[in-house]
């Protein structure tokens, strides 16, 4: 098959191109070697569902909604992938999010493909009746396209494991059959897992020891800090507190604290729990965001917002390792920057990968009704999370390339590989 060797935009005017996902096949082209016919391929979902549907408010009153469910690749497996709530959400961001999910699900070698959706809407201002009324609606309206070997949702934005029961069970009404494969972050009576609350965070955790394995970073000296403190910020703070690690700084959206002795992390959640922020935490300094960006430390894990790190700001970057626990937490020039100036950086799509490896885990017990123990589940989550680090650092070498390019390489080419055993490629 002939390649082409320079990168250019193939499809200007189609707008089934997801524009995000062609910027990241660029910065990997060289590497991927494509022929323009799987770029071609790579750049568009197979599937893009928009829909609107009716709901019945308390007001008596009905209002129409829109929402989307993109089907990014679904040669490895049935599509998995978050539903969102959202006033702000766009096709645009459906797409890439779901391209990303085929990425990360490929990246960690599990038989699912890419997929995200959502509904535009801001759900703080319905009741429950009518956030319950408003999925019910969405799950009728994408039903042809919904199923455990069709297409598998998950809490994301403003979802959580009521929502999942509520898809579930208007799934099963329209289809007469019990399937709690359906969906994954269901509540655990109804074939949930309890290790889904902290397994973002606990893969992370699986992630860095690896990393720190090859860069023979000593645990006892170690200095880490990590922006956002929310769930995987939390949890991530708490779990490398246990195993003796020293976290000197965490922060939220109202600023950071620092001890550069080591904070003491259940204090400063217990302090959160109860203001509702970590700043005013007593033993500590308060500092901003942006210079907990720029701390001396070994590790920084921003596990908050996308964009944090851009060309502004990652000349000031000290640490060592940067583990992305957030989603795009550094833009395509940090990511740049940051690799001339040696900093180790550790790509979203494998180090928060720990969530969708745990839902499949879940799907996988409730295909078989076969449930495991927590200590099983927690062993096979750190099996997959740390053959997948091997895997894409052990390329990292002969590609000449940083993680986040390798990682690309390998998740594109275990996709292209299914296509051509399927015969859509030669």
């Amino acid at each position: 098959m002939k390649r082409i060797l320079n990168f250019e935009r193939i499809s200007v005017d189609d707008g089934n191109v997801c524009r995000h996902c062609e910027e990241q096949l660029r910065r990997a082209y060289e590497k991927l070697e494509l022929a323009k016919e799987e770029l071609e391929f790579l750049e568009r979902p197979k599937r893009s569902i928009i829909v609107s549907f009716p709901v019945k408010m308390d007001s008596g009153k009905t209002r129409t909604f829109t929402g989307y469910r993109v089907h990014y690749n679904d040669a490895r497996g049935p599509t998995k992938g978050g539903l969102r709530f959202h006033p702000e959400l766009s096709l645009e961001d459906v797409k890439n999010l779901a391209y990303l999910m085929a990425l990360k699900c490929a990246v960690v070698n599990i038989p699912f493909g890419g997929a995200k959706g959502g509904i535009v809407v801001n759900p703080k201002e319905l009741s429950e009746r009518e956030l319950e009324n408003l999925t019910r609606g969405y799950v009728r309206a994408i039903l042809d396209y919904l199923g455990p070997m069709k297409d598998v949702p998950a809490p994301d934005i403003y979802t959580d494991e009521k929502i999942m029961a509520w898809i579930m069970d208007e799934y099963e009404k329209a289809s007469g059959i019990h399937s709690p494969a359906v969906v994954t972050g269901k509540p655990i009576e109804l074939g949930g897992c309890s290790t889904r609350a902290i397994a973002t965070s606990l893969g992370g955790s699986y992630v860095m020891g690896e990393i720190m394995r090859y860069m023979r970073l000593d645990k006892r000296k170690l200095t880490v800090a990590i922006q956002g403190f929310g769930n995987v910020g939390g949890n991530i703070a708490k779990i490398l507190y246990e195993n003796g690690i020293k976290v000197i700084s965490v922060s939220d959206s109202t600023g950071g604290i620092l001890n550069e002795e080591g904070l003491d992390i259940p204090r400063v959640i217990k302090h959160k729990k109860g203001t509702g922020r970590v700043t005013g935490f007593k033993g500590a300094n308060e500092i901003t965001n942006k210079e907990l960006l720029a701390l001396d430390c070994d590790i920084l894990i921003p596990a908050a917002l996308s964009d944090q790190i851009t060309s502004e700001n990652a000349d000031d970057v000290r640490a060592k390792v940067i583990l992305e626990l957030a989603n795009a937490p550094i833009n395509v020039e940090a990511d740049d920057i940051l690799f001339e100036k040696g900093v180790f950086v550790v790509p979203d799509i494998l180090s928060n990968a720990g969530g969708v490896v745990l839902s499949y885990l879940e799907w996988a017990q409730n295909l078989t009704g076969d449930y495991w123990s927590e200590d099983r589940i927690v062993k096979r989550l750190k099996e997959i999370m740390t053959t997948a680090v091997r895997e894409v650092y052990g390329q990292c070498e002969p590609l000449n390339c940083n993680m986040r390019v390798s990682a690309h390489y390998l998740a594109v080419k275990r996709i292209l590989r299914a296509e051509k055993l399927r015969g859509n490629f030669v």
